[in-house]
C-alpha cells in the first residue's frame, strides 16, 4: 500500500477543504493590478505613465486603461524590452536574469520575453494550485510516491549581454525547486543536452530505471519520445516499463487530434489535463474532472482583459481597432472569443499576447483556447479561425476514418492570379486520395462556416492538399531549426512559410 502517497493526496483534499475559493474574480483581478502598479511604480516606465497617482485613483482599471496603451510585442520591445536587456528597472523593478525566445513558429526571428524572479514564482504557484486540484480526480494515492517526466526545451541556456536565454520550459527546468529533484525525471544532465534527437536517445536508454507517474509536454514530441522508448525497448506499450503512469499533463496544441494515436502507446486509461503555458507566463489549467476546460489562473500575479474578437475591436482583417472595446474579468459572456491582454511581474503591460480563448464556464472562470489574432486566415472574406479549421480537420479524420496530428493552411495565389488555401496534411501509413481528402475537407468547412462558403463561391476559387508524412514535417521544422520539445507547427502560415515549404519538399523527396 503506498502509505507515503495516501498521506500527500489526503493532505492535500484537507488544504483544499480547509482553503475559501477566491469569491470574486473582480476583486481579485483589481487586487492583482494593484500590487503590479505597486511593484513597478518607481521603473522608469511606472514613472513614465504616472503609476504612483494611478494608484489614488478611485477607478483605478479605469484610470489603468487611459494611461498605459495596448501594446504588441515590437511595440513594447522596441521601446522597452530592449533597453531592459541592458540597464535595470526599466518596466520591472532590478534586471531581468533569464529572456525567454519564444519557439519561432511565425518564421520570424525569435522574440525575446523577459522572464524575472517574480515571474518564475508565478509559474511555480500556477503549477502547485493545479497540482492541488488532483485529488477532485480518480488518481491512485501511489502516483504521488512517482517520479515526473517533463519534456521540456534544453535547460542548457545561453549567455548573452549578462543574461540566459533559451525557451521558456528550458528555463523553468532549471529553476526547478531542490525538493522536486528526487521526482523529476530525465533529470538536469539529460535536460541539458541541445540536441533533440539525442535527448530522446538518451531517455529512451534511461527510461527502464524510472518509475514515472506523470508526463507533461507537447502531444507531438511526447508521442514521438514514446514511441522510441518502445522501439528502443522492445515493448508492446509504455504501461510495460512504467506501470504507475497515470497522468498526462498536455499544452501548446489542441490535444484532441493526438488523443487516438497516444493512447495506442498506453496499455490502460489515464488521465488527461490540459496546461495554458506561453513564454509570458502560466494562464490556466485543466481543475476537474470531465472536461480538457482550463480554469484562468486569477489569482496569481497576472491582470487580464479581453477585446471581442469582433467588430467591437477588430477590423475584417483581424487588425486591431484604434479605440477597441476592452473588457475585465467580469463583463466577459461565454462562447465568445476574445483576444487576451496581460500584465505580468515580468514588466508586460497591457501586452497583447497573440491568443484567442473562449470562456466556456463563467461560474468557473474555465476558457479555451480558440486561436490566435494573426491565424485568422481571412484575405477573402473567409474567416477561417484556428478553432474552426481543428473542428474541420477532426471531422474529417472521423469522416473518412484516418487520423492527422499534424497540417497547416495558407492562403496563396494559383496560376491565374486569383486566391486559394493551399494545405498541408500530415498522413502516416494512411491510404487515402488527395482528391477526396480535399473534397471532404472543403464540404465541411462550408458546413461550419457560411462566411466560408459564401468566399468559395465569389474570390476563394478552391483549395489544393499536399499530403506529406509527418516525419516530412519534422524534419522540415529540423532544417528550419525548429525541432524540439515546445515547437509547434503553426495551424495558419504566412504565404511565405508556406511557399518554403513546398519548394523544399522536392529536394527532401530526392534526398
Amino acid at each position: 500500500m503506498a502509505i507515503l502517497g495516501q498521506i500527500i493526496k489526503s493532505a492535500i483534499t484537507l488544504r483544499n477543504t480547509l482553503s475559501s475559493e477566491v469569491e470574486n474574480a473582480q476583486q481579485a483581478q483589481h487586487k492583482q493590478l494593484r500590487l503590479l502598479l505597486e511593484s513597478a511604480q518607481h521603473t522608469a516606465f511606472g514613472i513614465y505613465h504616472g503609476f504612483p497617482q494611478l494608484l489614488k485613483e478611485k477607478d483605478i482599471v479605469k484610470a489603468y486603461r487611459q494611461e498605459v496603451p495596448i501594446v504588441d510585442y515590437h511595440q513594447i520591445h522596441d521601446r522597452w524590452w530592449g533597453n531592459q536587456q541592458k540597464y535595470p528597472n526599466v518596466t520591472w523593478p532590478g534586471q531581468p536574469e533569464y529572456f525567454a525566445l519564444s519557439s519561432g513558429t511565425t518564421g520570424k526571428k525569435s522574440k525575446r520575453i523577459p522572464v524575472t524572479d517574480e515571474m518564475l514564482k508565478s509559474f511555480r504557484d500556477v503549477g502547485i494550485s493545479q497540482a492541488l486540484t488532483l485529488d477532485k480526480f480518480d488518481l491512485p494515492a501511489e502516483l504521488f510516491e512517482k517520479e515526473v517526466l517533463m519534456l521540456s526545451s534544453s535547460s542548457n541556456l545561453d549567455e548573452r549581454d549578462g543574461h540566459k536565454e533559451g525557451e521558456i520550459s528550458g528555463i523553468n527546468a532549471s529553476n526547478l525547486p531542490p525538493w522536486f529533484g528526487g521526482f523529476y525525471r530525465p533529470g538536469p544532465d539529460i535536460a541539458e543536452i541541445d540536441n533533440w534527437d539525442q535527448r530522446v536517445e538518451k531517455i529512451a536508454k534511461e527510461a527502464p530505471s524510472w518509475d514515472i507517474g506523470a508526463i507533461a509536454g507537447i502531444p507531438s514530441w511526447v508521442q514521438m519520445m514514446l514511441q522510441t522508448i518502445i522501439e528502443r525497448n522492445n515493448l508492446n506499450n509504455i504501461h510495460d516499463i512504467w506501470p504507475n503512469l497515470s497522468l498526462y499533463l498536455s499544452g501548446g496544441v489542441a490535444f484532441e487530434p493526438y488523443r487516438q494515436s497516444m493512447e495506442q502507446l498506453l496499455g490502460k486509461p489515464i488521465t488527461y489535463l490540459d496546461t495554458y503555458l506561453a513564454s509570458e507566463g502560466f494562464f490556466a489549467y485543466t481543475a476537474r474532472p470531465g472536461t480538457m476546460n482550463m480554469k484562468l489562473a486569477i489569482n496569481h500575479g497576472i491582470y487580464y482583459e479581453f477585446i471581442p474578437f469582433d467588430d467591437r475591436g477588430f477590423d475584417e482583417t483581424g487588425n486591431l481597432l484604434e479605440n477597441p472595446e476592452v473588457l475585465g474579468i467580469e463583463e466577459v459572456e461565454e462562447e465568445v472569443d476574445y483576444a487576451l491582454l496581460i500584465s505580468t511581474p515580468a514588466g508586460s503591460w497591457r501586452y497583447m499576447i497573440g491568443d484567442t480563448i473562449k470562456f466556456k464556464n463563467l461560474e468557473t472562470q474555465e476558457m479555451v483556447i480558440s486561436g490566435r489574432t494573426k491565424y485568422f486566415l481571412n484575405v477573402v472574406g473567409s474567416q477561417l479561425s484556428e478553432e474552426k479549421i481543428n473542428t474541420a480537420i477532426n471531422a474529417v479524420c472521423e469522416e473518412l476514418n484516418i487520423e492527422v496530428h499534424e497540417f497547416a493552411v495558407a492562403a496563396m495565389k494559383n496560376e491565374q492570379k486569383e486566391w486559394k488555401h493551399q494545405w498541408i496534411i500530415g498522413l502516416d501509413d494512411q491510404q487515402i486520395g488527395e482528391e477526396k481528402l480535399k473534397v471532404t475537407l472543403d464540404n465541411q468547412l462550408k458546413e461550419l462556416n457560411k462566411n466560408y462558403r459564401v468566399a468559395r463561391q465569389k474570390a476563394l476559387k478552391g483549395i489544393d492538399i499536399r499530403v506529406v508524412t509527418n516525419q516530412q514535417i519534422y524534419d522540415w521544422l529540423e532544417s528550419r531549426k525548429k525541432k524540439g520539445g515546445q515547437i509547434k507547427l503553426p495551424k495558419v502560415m504566412k504565404t511565405e512559410m508556406m511557399q518554403d515549404f513546398l519548394d523544399w519538399l522536392p529536394a527532401y523527396d530526392k534526398a
